[in-house]
């Protein structure tokens, strides 16, 4: 079927009952379209547009409940500006023309921004958002999108509702406290808050004590840690323990060696620590650069993650966190020197703790022995020379202190001679002063040699040692332990060699092969 017999067959079906209205069509048997004119024969059923009452009621009903200062701020709305600038620029701009607004509408509904600002709220949640600002500086706290909170955040930021910096600080955490830490407001905001009154402090230039107070509590015990060890005979054991834990962790602090001895363990693990660092900067090599790296420098861009109009020109300036945390800002540019934890190397670190670790058990006799490692070995020099220390520092402990006051001899001295004199008449004083000074007699030289100070016993112990045989069986008759025997012999001698002389290994005695000679030369020469 064509066009023209289509059109026919239409014009046949149609028809309308109103003879007001007709249709004139237009056809050739040739033609191959159509034509359809629909005319109104009178003016009486004309169509004319009617609005809804109901919507146009609403419409003009919320068009004259707009604020007329809502309505200005709309307007300071600049496109343009750059769209880098574009956010913060016109945030800025309408938050201090809003800077005291107050309204009295309540928030409803949801609302989900990234970097929100005024400009991507509706009527609504504009009025919305500035009467809950309204309860937030009066202390009272109402849930709200997290969203719209960050408009909040953001304005204490930039100095909006705030005369200086330090309130825009001291706002920001009562908000912490009242809308977060009350469980009223998102948790994930938190970090983003701590961050930026961190990075706030430091751009504007407050106190390093100020910006401490709300910086991440891991870097800063990090930082702490590091300054310690770099220079750790500047701070107690206490410190440079702790700072041992930081990155030996739990499995430090819980040792046998602790558990067993607190104060003493603590000191053997910082000394191993002090001794290690100073020996190998000794040799020229730098164990605290092997085991952290050294600072490095890196940019720095503060509040990047949040709604912020930067000044124009920044002063150049260093400002110094701590000793681990220095941030500089030169030409506008800032960039932070410190320490990346992703250069440390752990394993040297864990590797030297480990086998101090291995190697104090044993010492202290604590059990749980741990089994020794190939990687550990180079530590070992280090560790041994720590507790070789400990031993001359234990005996030393151990020998019994007699203190002699002279200043007290000399005053008996006197008041002794003064009685005499008392007692004495004048020719037996003058007799006294008469009488020749009689010299010291002069005693043989075996007579001159002191005495030994060892007990026949420990005599017999050395003796034994030194002929190469074992003194089990003296020490067995004697009813001692072989460590009791050792810790005597070591006591007695330490005037001497202020070392130790006599070795106690699994309840067996031996003699220190540097000072066998020693001994058998101040035992009579002993043949061995």
């Amino acid at each position: 079927m064509d066009l023209s017999e289509w059109g026919v067959k239409l014009s046949e079906r149609m028809a309308f009952t109103d003879e007001k209205e007709h249709i004139a069509a237009d056809r050739s048997e040739n033609t191959q379209s159509f034509t359809i004119v629909l005319e109104s024969a009178s003016a009486e059923n004309e169509y004319h547009d009617t609005p809804l009452p109901f919507a146009g009621s609403r419409y003009r009903a919320e068009k004259e409940a707009v604020p007329e200062k809502i309505r200005q701020m709309r307007r300071l709305y600049d496109y343009s500006w750059g769209p880098v600038s574009l956010k913060a620029r016109n945030f800025v701009r309408q938050g201090r023309f809003m800077e005291d607004y107050e309204d009295d509408y309540p928030w409803t509904g949801e609302f989900l921004c990234y970097f929100p600002t005024y400009h991507d709220l509706t009527i609504r949640q504009l009025r919305g958002y500035f009467s809950w600002r309204s309860h937030v500086r009066k202390g009272d706290f109402q849930p709200i999108a997290a969203s719209a909170a960050y408009l909040y955040i953001y304005e204490l930021l930039n100095g909006i509702g705030a005369s200086c910096a330090e309130e825009s600080l001291r706002k920001l955490k009562d908000f912490e406290k009242g809308f977060l830490d009350s469980g009223i407001g998102d948790r994930h905001i938190r970090p983003n808050l701590m961050r930026w009154m961190t990075e706030l402090a430091v751009v504007r230039d407050l106190p390093p004590e100020t910006a401490v107070q709300f910086a991440d509590p891991a870097l800063l015990r990090q930082d702490a840690a590091l300054t310690v060890l770099k220079d750790p005979e500047r701070y107690s054991d206490e410190e440079v323990f702790a700072a041992l834990c930081t990155f030996g962790g739990k499995r430090l602090a819980g040792s046998p060696v602790i558990s067993k001895a607190p104060e003493r363990g603590r000191h053997l693990f910082c000394e191993v620590w002090r001794t290690t660092l100073s020996e190998m900067r000794d040799q020229g090599r730098d164990l605290f650069k092997r085991c952290f790296g050294a600072p490095r420098e890196r940019l720095w861009i503060p509040l990047a993650n949040a709604v912020f109009l930067w000044p124009k020109e920044l002063p150049d300036r260093d400002y110094i966190l701590d000793e681990c945390r220095i941030y500089r800002c030169r030409g506008g540019i800032w960039q932070v020197e410190s320490y990346d934890k992703t250069t440390f190397n752990r394993e040297r670190f864990q590797s030297l703790m480990t086998g101090a670790d291995q190697k104090l058990r044993r010492y202290l006799k604590t059990g749980r022995y741990l089994r020794e490692r190939p990687e550990d070995a180079w530590a070992a020099p280090f560790i041994e020379a720590v507790m070789q220390a400990d031993k001359k520092a234990a005996l030393e402990a151990a020998r019994p202190k007699i203190t002699i006051d002279f200043s007290g001899l000399d005053r008996i001295r006197r008041e002794a001679l003064l009685t005499r004199d008392s007692l004495l008449t004048e020719e037996e004083l003058a007799e006294l002063e008469a009488l020749p000074e009689i010299p010291a007699p002069l005693l043989p030289e075996e007579e001159k040699r002191p005495a030994l100070p060892l007990s026949a016993v420990q005599i017999r112990i050395l003796t034994a040692l030194l002929q190469g045989g074992s003194a089990e069986e003296i020490v067995r008759e004697e009813y001692l332990t072989p460590s009791l025997a050792a810790d005597a012999v070591n006591e007695a001698l330490f005037d001497e060699f202020a070392d130790i002389v006599l070795l106690c290994e699994d309840d067996k005695l031996s003699l220190v092969e540097d000072y066998t000679e020693d001994l058998a030369q101040m035992l009579g020469g002993v043949n061995r």
